[in-house]
């Protein structure tokens, strides 16, 4: 018996091939760059040679600008006399200008800076205090509390020394002598502290200062020689010695200075 071949049948049947699509080739940068050399005209590098006025740029004209106007015309070229040195006439007007306008800001500098040292002594004032532990059930002026306040200590000192240099050596002679009753002031509101060698500190602030305010009697004793004013000026520095006997040496000075006045409001003080 022969055998019978049954054809076998495909499950699937396989679809036509499709047609390829043309897909664009990525080219190089090179190829780029040289095809669009090759397609531009060269352009030669160098300056400008052309005649041809830049357009000049279009601001807006529709705002209150200052830039409204023709912007196409050029500036105008400057004038040689223009360029010559001031007269003799002019250059004296000039300075005596500038004479009178630095005399009449130098009251207000001289203030400016009295209020600025009031407020830096006042800082570290309130920096000593806040400094020293409160919540402690003994005394908070012990050596515990003043090793806690002894850098504002410290630095309070330096700024009594050193702005009063500073106005001694600029011969401000009035804004010296109103520093150093100012910085006394503060100066006797500092704590004073159950250990006597901790206040050094303290009476090396007032020494300082009363270095200043006698140095600013000596030379610009002018400032007391009026009635009033020596009398007030005598009655601060007695109110001052109620913190430290340092200023003494001041009011002795003051009073030589008004000595020859005569003053007789002066001599029942």
């Amino acid at each position: 018996m022969a055998a019978v071949c049954h054809p076998r049948r495909a499950l699937v049947e396989i679809p036509a091939p499709q047609p390829k699509i043309a897909a664009k080739l990525r080219r190089s940068y090179f190829e780029i760059l040289s095809s669009r050399l090759a397609s531009s005209p060269a352009v030669p590098r160098g300056p400008r040679t052309s005649n041809t006025p830049r357009r000049p740029h279009n601001f807006d004209s529709s705002s209150g600008s200052p830039w409204r106007g023709e912007t196409d015309e050029p500036c105008e070229p400057i004038d040689e006399q223009q360029r010559t040195a001031l007269s003799n006439q002019q250059l004296a007007q000039l300075i005596r200008s500038l004479g009178l306008v630095e005399q009449s800001q130098e009251p207000r500098l001289l203030t400016f800076d009295l209020k600025y040292l009031q407020d830096s002594l006042q800082l570290q004032k309130a920096n000593v205090f806040r400094s020293i532990p409160y919540s402690r059930f003994g005394s908070n002026r012990d050596a515990h509390c003043y090793r806690k306040a002894h850098p504002h200590l410290l630095a309070f000192k330096v700024s009594c020394h050193e702005w009063g240099q500073v106005l001694l050596r600029g011969a401000q002679w009035a804004s010296a002598l109103e520093y150093a009753l100012m910085a006394w002031r503060y100066a006797g509101e500092l704590p004073r502290w159950d250990t006597p060698g901790h206040n050094a500190l303290r009476d090396q602030c007032f020494a300082s200062l009363a270095a200043v305010c006698l140095a600013a009697l000596r030379h610009h004793g002018d400032v007391a020689k009026g009635p009033a004013q020596g009398h007030q000026l005598l009655r601060r520095l007695r109110m001052a010695a109620h913190h430290s006997q340092a200023i003494m040496p001041c009011i002795q000075e003051l009073e030589r200075i008004l000595e020859p006045s005569g003053d007789p409001a002066m001599e029942r003080q």
